[in-house]
């Protein structure tokens, strides 16, 4: 990448996506935050980072991403807050190949935020834990924490707090229009639901919970309520988050398959199966393991 940059490094970091298997907004707070309960689900699916590091304290970003401002970057201002937290005089060239679309509500920017801020820490020998790293996401978005704890979570309040669940792990057909959705409209209609009952933990195993925003966002884009309903006659579907994306729920990946194939041209998507932990926390574990091994026999090598 950068003729300063170190090697050694292993490639390609997931980033997965997440679905919100139900939304439900209970309230609202002075300061016009929404409270909400919500399952944070992830996908076998995401985007992929690579990171080499570099010997000065320079980040650059690179990759097949749409070319945004570095201070609206997520994956350089996740890069940047680590160097300042920690003090960190290294730097990093990364890589995005990004498959996860923009504005999804697939929390594609925060998951790559949170991949960064896990494999710096790592490759930096920064030394924050886990939770440590996850209070320092809080200040990117409150979706980062659950990227970067890595488990399937009940999420209340702004969505930052989290309790570790285990729906089932099913799979889905994930479609969109080809549009975007702002977040901030959805959450500014005025007919968007705000006072719905909490419900427990149970009651959503037991098979409660709808999405708050889907009749909004139903009303605004006609596109999304034409995709919710095809893919409603083929399987329990609903909005994730507040869209674009749609997800079609099957218990078995055959179906999914017929569902795709079926699926028209206008809506691209994928299939993905749902996964109660991170595929970034086996990635660290795999990292970490090799470190060990390379620990282990550069130590039998000075004995031998």
């Amino acid at each position: 990448m950068n003729p300063t940059a170190s090697p050694g490094t292993a490639p390609f970091w997931p980033a997965p996506a997440k679905l919100n298997l139900f939304l439900h907004i209970t309230g609202r707070r002075p300061d016009g935050y929404h409270l909400l309960q919500t399952v944070f689900q992830f996908l076998d699916h995401g985007d992929t980072l690579e990171f080499q590091m570099r010997d000065d304290n320079l980040i650059t970003l690179a990759g097949n991403h749409v070319d945004i401002p570095a201070a609206e970057d997520l994956i350089y201002r996740a890069a940047l807050l680590l160097q300042q937290w920690t003090g960190i005089r290294r730097g990093a060239d990364i890589r995005l190949q990004k498959r996860l679309p923009i504005g999804g509500g697939l929390g594609g920017g925060s998951s790559d935020a949170a991949t960064t801020l896990v494999a710096l820490n790592h490759y930096w020998n920064a030394g924050l834990s886990i939770p440590e790293l996850s209070k320092l996401g809080l200040t990117l978005g409150a979706d980062v924490p659950v990227f970067i704890l890595g488990r399937a979570a009940w999420a209340e309040g702004v969505g930052e707090q989290l309790t570790p669940i285990d729906p089932p792990e099913l799979w889905y057909v994930v479609a969109r229009p080809r549009i975007s959705i702002p977040t901030a409209e959805i959450f500014a209609a005025g007919d968007l639901t705000r006072n719905t009952p909490a419900i427990t933990i149970r009651d959503f195993l037991e098979g409660a919970g709808v999405n708050d925003c889907e009749p909004v966002v139903r009303r605004l884009y006609p596109e999304v309520a034409q995709l919710i309903d095809w893919l409603g006659k083929r399987a329990p579907s609903r909005l994730t988050g507040t869209g674009v994306c749609v997800f079609a729920t099957c218990s078995e990946e055959a179906p999914t398959r017929k569902i795709m194939a079926e699926l028209p041209d206008q809506w691209p998507g994928f299939v993905a199966r749902g996964v109660n932990r991170s595929p970034l926390v086996d990635r660290l574990k795999l990292e970490t393991g090799l470190l060990e091994c390379e620990g282990a026999r550069a130590k039998a090598a000075t004995e031998a």
